[in-house]
């Protein structure tokens, strides 16, 4: 989670909502990324994803069995339906996500019985640190000009 931090930090720093994801398989970081919606103009490019797709690169397989992410905040719905979908056999998340999180927050997508694939889930992981980025982050940004 460390790692996650590490990579949310950077976010943070281009003006991007810090998230950060790293993906580990066999006890290696085989992705690693933070959020960067702004700077792509894509508003898909979630640090989940981007961490997805180095893996699956480095994995050479769109299926990522056996591996973990660990990701600052809970995910969205499209980064829980991409995990699901590469097969990503544990997540451990920072914190909750009361407004848009898809790992129990909100909806389950992580463990929904009428999917052919389930992960393992596990929360709160450094949740402290990964929710202070955060406000600090969102605190900063409404912060009066002038």
């Amino acid at each position: 989670m460390t790692a996650a931090l590490k990579e949310a930090e950077k976010a943070f720093d281009s003006n991007e909502v810090p998230v950060g994801a790293v993906i580990v398989h066999e006890g290696k970081m085989i992705g690693k990324a933070h959020n960067q919606i702004k700077l792509l103009k894509d508003p898909t490019a979630h640090a989940e994803i981007l961490a997805i797709t180095q893996a699956a690169s480095y994995l050479a397989n769109e299926r990522l069995i056996n591996t973990t992410m660990y990701v600052t905040i809970e995910p969205c719905s499209m980064c829980a339906g991409a995990l699901v979908l590469a097969r990503v056999k544990r997540l451990v998340y920072g914190a909750c996500d009361p407004r848009t999180g898809a790992c129990g927050s909100v909806v389950n997508i992580t463990d929904n019985k009428k999917l052919n694939h389930r992960i393992k889930v596990e929360e709160g992981v450094l949740e402290k640190e990964c929710a202070l980025l955060l406000k600090e982050f969102f605190s900063r940004l409404r912060k009066p000009v002038g």
